[in-house]
């Protein structure tokens, strides 16, 4: 471009910036308003898929060789299963098990054929039908955060987290339907005592929204608490066993190990016939080697090891495989979120998982930024954008991670919902078809006019583009008339006016009235125990 070029791009930008006519000239200007209100806090339930074929940054033989380290890991290093029951269970099926050293070492024959007996997909009912889910296949669900110690906002700063946060974070999870799910705990509500606070985040996820939720899984006791809470309002645990209502996350304690309170939760909910969302956690050079192919095939062992045991316990179990791997930062030991090397891990471990026709769990908004900055802006997309092209089915950790991950920003939580919003709007596409394509409307205007007032632009301009819901666009000065507001307090002030007009589900009343009486039946029995694997 020349200088006289430039200058001239400049000038018309310039009037273009002033130009206020066709917005003030449209016929039909009191409509446009109103319809502009549409955007990610009004827009329907629905459920996303895919239009196109998913990202395979593994070439046929990096997968095998991949698959194959990960086969050797287990025959000959083995993995570590705390918990007797699972031992057993694997000893039972004609694994190689030492039960004094809680070790397995599963051939890869035994281990894959289990493995196969897993399903594609399945749905996740909600107490609302409409809002149940697919997760496998083409199929994309976006869910919030999930097990944060702290929460913070502009109000009141960071601190523990409350049950009063976590219900207000429900509350914004209903408000935005591009959130297909709630979780189980957006935030940790810390005021209430540890060894009961399953029955009341539980109880609050399934009141506050009529999505689908989350269970907690930490040991036998807590999960089947959620478990027979939730079953209570879809007729009953019986009822509950070939219908999916609680999806729980079973971590794994990597390097190659289980804890006997993720094992306790994983044969719970696959015994009762409810999702595991089996993930390692491995940060590449601390938990896993330090590089990514290194710890992509441990993560797949540990996957695998964990995938099978559910079906071991009951064949044809929904299932997921789930990813967790990122780097860790050299000279802090700590993990790193939002890196190229964690959105690597993400569209391997996505191709993986389609390898072995399994359910995909990934992460959406993960960013090492302590607020909602650029940093913390360009790492989600860095995080979310692996997760799409992988096709990701199930998308956790979707909308308010801050710091690593150890606490849930009410404003970065509306800003995530703005990137998965203009996520769901590029996944739907755009219409080529002889309309859309305006042939007699471009021959109408003809060189150097403008379509501002085209029939062609005046029957699709209240409906033809996004719409934000932070973004602005306003010019220069008229933003700093409107006080000169950053993304951040543009969100702040937008999660205050949806608490404002969130309505909660109604909830039938016996049923509400069931589990909370089950809720106080099960705090009464257990008491001031502490509760056991």
């Amino acid at each position: 471009m020349t200088l006289i070029d430039f200058e001239k791009e400049s000038a018309f930008i310039r009037i273009i910036s002033v130009t206020r006519v066709p917005p003030f000239t449209f016929p039909h200007m009191s409509r446009r308003r109103r319809n502009e209100t549409s955007d990610a806090t009004t827009a329907p339930f629905r459920q996303l898929r895919s239009p196109w074929p998913p990202l395979d940054v593994l070439t046929p033989d990096d997968l095998a060789r991949i698959h194959n380290a990960s086969m050797q890991i287990l025959e000959n290093t083995g993995i570590e299963l705390l918990d007797g029951e699972a031992l057993e269970i694997f000893r039972k099926a004609g694994a190689k098990v030492d039960v004094g050293a809680r070790r397995v070492w599963p051939d890869r024959d035994f281990l894959m054929g289990a493995v196969s007996k897993a399903p594609s997909s399945f749905t996740l009912h909600a107490r609302n039908p409409a809002k149940s889910v697919v997760i496998g296949g083409d199929h994309i669900v976006f869910g919030p955060v999930g097990g944060q110690a702290y929460s913070t906002n502009y109000e009141r700063g960071r601190r523990p987290g409350t049950l009063a946060d976590l219900e207000e974070l429900l509350k914004l999870v209903h408000c935005f339907n591009i959130l297909h799910h709630g979780s189980d705990t957006l935030v940790e509500p810390t005021d209430l005592p540890a060894h009961t606070r399953h029955l009341d985040s539980t109880f609050a996820a399934f009141r506050l929204t009529d999505k689908t939720i989350m269970g907690h899984s930490r040991g036998r006791t807590v999960a089947n608490d959620c478990i027979e809470l939730v079953a209570t309002a879809f007729g009953g645990l019986e009822a509950a066993q070939n219908k999916p209502v609680l999806i729980g996350i079973i971590n794994v304690n990597s390097p190659l190990r289980y804890d006997d309170w993720m094992l306790g939760g994983l044969i719970t909910y696959a015994r009762a016939g409810q999702p595991c969302a089996i993930t390692p956690f491995i940060a590449a050079g601390a938990m896993g080697p330090i590089t990514i192919a290194g710890a992509i095939a441990q993560q797949n062992a540990e996957a695998l090891v964990g995938i099978a045991l559910t079906q071991l316990i009951n064949p044809g179990a929904p299932v997921l495989y789930g990813n967790f791997t990122v780097d860790a930062h050299m000279r802090s030991g700590s993990p790193s979120f939002g890196t190229p090397e964690g959105a690597w891990a993400t569209l391997a471990a996505g191709q993986l998982a389609r390898h072995y026709k399994l359910p995909f769990r990934g992460n959406g908004s993960l960013s090492s930024s302590n607020v909602p900055d650029a940093q913390a802006a360009y790492e989600t997309m860095m995080s979310l954008w692996p997760a799409i092209l992988a096709r990701t089915n199930f998308v956790y950790q979707g909308a308010g991670w801050a710091e690593g991950g150890l606490t849930t920003s009410y404003e970065k939580f509306i800003i995530d919902v703005e990137c998965l919003a203009m996520m769901e709007a590029l996944l739907h596409g755009c219409e080529v078809s002889d309309e859309s394509l305006a042939l007699p409307f471009i021959n109408q205007v003809g060189p150097g006019g403008h379509h501002f007032d085209t029939e062609h632009t005046l029957s699709r301009y209240s409906t033809a583009f996004y719409n934000p819901i932070v973004s602005t666009r306003l010019q220069y000065a008229n933003w700093v008339e409107a006080g000169s507001l950053d993304a951040a307090k543009r969100a702040h002030a937008k999660w205050i006016e949806a608490l404002r007009n969130y309505e909660e589900p109604k909830l039938d009343e016996g049923v509400c009235e069931a589990m909370r009486e089950f809720a106080a039946k099960r705090k009464a029995e257990i008491g001031e125990r502490a509760l056991t694997p």
